[in-house]
């Protein structure tokens, strides 16, 4: 007898800690990036195709494109929600969606005699594609081999998630090394590899506080092209390719090898305040 299946969409719940947000109390893009993660992980689990059920048998899902796009950020203790969903599932890849929402707060709407308000606020959209790997040979994994296939059950293609997929970033001739930064303990996640929010945050470092003081960062997507390690060495090429918008690649070089080896590709773009 089959278990009765959950709803298709997860929907958790997250708050916007203070020490998670910056100088102008919204929260940073890499804890959002985090909580994204979360939710995928829970979503899964409670579905029967994630880490619980992965790690026994060394497997992992791992990231391989992420596109962000928001309307605003999360405030300082706001409460908000993470929906999310399996939009498509194929042998070695799934495209996973997110809704980034919460309450219209009184201030912003109309609300009852309590102070209450109903609305929903829609803070932006996610949209990601993962793979499932094994954790010894690094190779992929037929998805549908965990639980006889389980997550097709749960395949989403009605809800809606009106952003862009990730597109393929082009970097052109005037890229320009920008930064290079050794990678420590703190980097590593518990793949033993670095942390895909960690690249994002990394990224965001190259552009300085003033610049956020004048720019809402308004879309970002990120392409994990092959994995860096603690102890390599990772070097950010970026160039302006619109008004307000960067194309950014990150290579690694390795303790005993000099030659650069391409791990991500991302783009960035801002709008003004």
């Amino acid at each position: 007898m089959k278990p009765e299946l959950l709803s298709k969409v997860g929907r958790y719940e997250f708050l916007s800690e203070p020490f998670h947000c910056d100088f102008d109390s919204r929260l940073f893009m890499g804890h959002l990036g985090n909580h994204l993660l979360n939710a995928a992980d829970f979503h899964s689990n409670d579905r029967g195709y994630g880490m619980n059920e992965l790690m026994p048998r060394h497997r992992t899902w791992v990231l391989s494109r992420l596109a962000i796009e928001m309307n605003e950020m999360p405030k300082s203790y706001d409460k908000f929600f993470v929906e999310t969903w399996v939009e498509n599932a194929m042998k070695y890849f799934t495209a996973r969606d997110f809704k980034i929402c919460g309450k219209v707060q009184a201030s912003e709407s109309s609300s009852d005699a309590d102070g209450d308000s109903s609305e929903e606020k829609v803070y932006g959209y996610g949209k990601s594609v993962w793979a499932m790997i094994d954790t010894e040979t690094r190779q992929p994994v037929d998805i549908f081999s965990i639980n006889d296939g389980l997550i097709r059950e749960y395949i989403e293609t009605e809800k809606e998630c009106p952003i862009a997929a990730s597109s393929r970033v082009k970097m052109g001739k005037e890229a320009k090394l920008v930064r290079s930064i050794d990678t420590y303990y703190n980097d590593v996640d518990m793949n033993g590899h670095i942390n895909s929010v960690k690249y994002i945050e990394h990224i965001l470092d190259l552009f300085d506080i003033d610049y956020f003081k004048s720019h809402f960062l308004q879309r970002f997507e990120i392409a994990y092209v092959a994995e860096s390690h603690q102890g390599d060495r990772l070097n950010f090429y970026m160039e302006e390719t619109n008004d307000a918008e960067y194309c950014i690649k990150i290579t690694k070089t390795c303790k005993n090898n000099a030659e650069e080896v391409e791990v991500v590709r991302s783009k960035a773009k801002f709008v003004k305040k």
